[in-house]
């Protein structure tokens, strides 16, 4: 029990380190960790270091919403949709309610997930036999749906075939991480020079008691119960798509949008636990690395990984929302660009250590195109062809 504690509280300070840092997501804080984990495993078993990757992964799915919303710095997929609802916000001096509509979501999630667990565990392995033929099509269909939603349709359609070979490309060269440069670009760079062309100023900051419309919490919910867990099937599927696709079955403001993108990234931790499990399909890079360490994941582990979860959640919300609190006071006292450049060396100092020169040349590409939809005025979603394309020729060829 103390080394799961220990290992739940080491957890909480990487994905705090991953959650508040721009460009830095979980996968890369894991793939690290894989690295020396015959020298930890003279220590330690593969379980108790698992149990430290499930608290990484919830912490970062918590705070990773900072960024996204206070320097308009999503992490990767998951959360680039926060950043419009997010920073429309900040820009009303209401960053703060975003983060705390974000984070209920979060803890919501967990929750949720909890409580759906033995129903998935009982009908998610028929169900992914039922589908699992028809998963390339499943994808194109939704990837259609998502291109002839947009008002622009012809952006749309360029854009997502673009990153799509972009991110075919990107998958086939000799990179040790290539998801990094390839989202970092995407999802992150691209964002930090938009707000530098757009000389973004952040006015005062309030932070006062968040008014949470419980109506728009049980729709968000409601949508992120049924989306969730279609999109835990489907690779290549992120957070970003599956809040388009539950924000048509159910019609949010924006306050319910922001509790639905950040249910659903925690969700989909939550339930790539269960799937592993259950169907034993890794759908993120730390349950890769959990089924590596782990010859076998029984529902005993399960339940202790949806424990460390819930214990990592409350711990994550206060965390959360006294950060964003400090984020709230300094973001108006400092120089904004600055702060956006700096971010961007960061990036591009990780790109150079992990995949050298050839990771920068996908983060000079990646962020030309990741700039392209905040140009032409549509929804970033599309820039999620980079690993949708890729995965749905894989299926169906």
């Amino acid at each position: 029990m103390i080394q799961e504690i220990i290992a739940v509280l080491i957890g909480i300070i990487g994905g705090i380190f991953s959650g508040l840092t721009p460009g830095i997501h979980t996968n890369l804080l894991v793939t690290l960790l894989f690295s020396i984990s015959p020298f930890l495993l003279t220590f330690t078993s593969p379980l108790i270091i698992s149990v430290l990757i499930v608290s990484m992964a919830i912490t970062h799915t918590f705070l990773n919403v900072l960024p996204a919303v206070y320097l308009g710095a999503p992490d990767s997929e998951g959360n680039s949709l926060a950043v419009l609802p997010g920073h429309r916000m900040l820009l009303q001096g209401k960053g703060y309610e975003a983060v705390t509509l974000t984070v209920l979501g979060s803890f919501l999630a967990i929750i949720l997930g909890i409580m759906l667990t033995p129903l998935l565990l009982k009908f998610l392995p028929a169900l992914y036999s039922s589908i699992k033929n028809y998963i390339g099509y499943l994808l194109l269909t939704i990837s259609i749906y998502m291109i002839f939603r947009e008002r622009k349709k012809f952006w749309s359609f360029f854009i997502f075939m673009l990153a799509g070979i972009f991110g075919m490309s990107v998958l086939n060269l000799n990179l040790k991480e290539p998801l990094f440069p390839l989202l970092s670009s995407l999802f992150g760079v691209a964002g930090l020079l938009i707000s530098l062309k757009d000389n973004v100023k952040i006015p005062q900051q309030l932070i006062t008691k968040t008014d949470i419309p419980k109506m728009e919490v049980a729709k968000a919910m409601s949508s992120a119960g049924i989306v969730g867990t279609f999109v835990s099937l489907m690779p290549g599927l992120g957070p970003a798509q599956a809040a388009i696709i539950g924000s048509q079955i159910i019609r949010l403001s924006d306050k319910g949008f922001l509790v639905l993108v950040g249910s659903l990234e925690t969700l989909g931790m939550i339930t790539s636990f269960i799937a592993i499990t259950s169907i034993q399909k890794a759908r993120n890079g730390a349950v890769v690395v959990i089924s590596r360490l782990m010859e076998t994941i029984t529902q005993k582990d399960l339940f202790l990984f949806l424990a460390a979860a819930f214990i990592t959640g409350l711990i994550a919300i206060f965390l959360s929302l006294n950060l964003a609190k400090i984020f709230s006071k300094l973001i108006t006292k400092i120089n904004y660009q600055k702060l956006c450049i700096s971010i961007i060396i960061l990036i591009i100092g990780m790109c150079f250590w992990l995949s050298s020169f050839l990771g920068l040349f996908v983060l000079v590409i990646g962020s030309f195109i990741g700039m392209l939809p905040s140009l032409v005025g549509i929804g970033k979603n599309h820039l999620m062809g980079c690993l949708l394309l890729p995965v749905i020729l894989f299926f169906l060829l």
